[in-house]
């Protein structure tokens, strides 16, 4: 019957020192594909013609371009440097 009664455990609180899912370098490369973004919307804007080079080409291009830069950014992970013993 004793085994029947145990004490429910306890959760372990998680680590303190949980890694970071994103380090700097992946905030740097965000932010340079939001600024790609902004400069083409801008582009656009500026130019103002529906029928444009910029507008038609170029903007399209490097929307599509940051958008994959940005997803890639969230994605990558620094290789790990393999600690030598000895």
């Amino acid at each position: 019957m004793k085994s029947l009664l145990k004490k429910p455990q306890q959760n372990k609180p998680a680590e303190k020192n949980a890694a970071m899912p994103l380090g700097a370098i992946n905030y740097i490369m965000i932010a340079l594909g939001v600024l790609v973004i902004t400069g083409s919307y801008w582009g656009m804007y500026l130019e103002r013609e529906v029928d444009g080079v910029f507008s038609l080409y170029i903007s399209p291009v490097t929307l599509v371009g940051a958008y994959l830069w940005i997803a890639f950014a969230v994605l990558y992970r620094p290789k790990q440097e393999k600690k030598q013993a000895g």
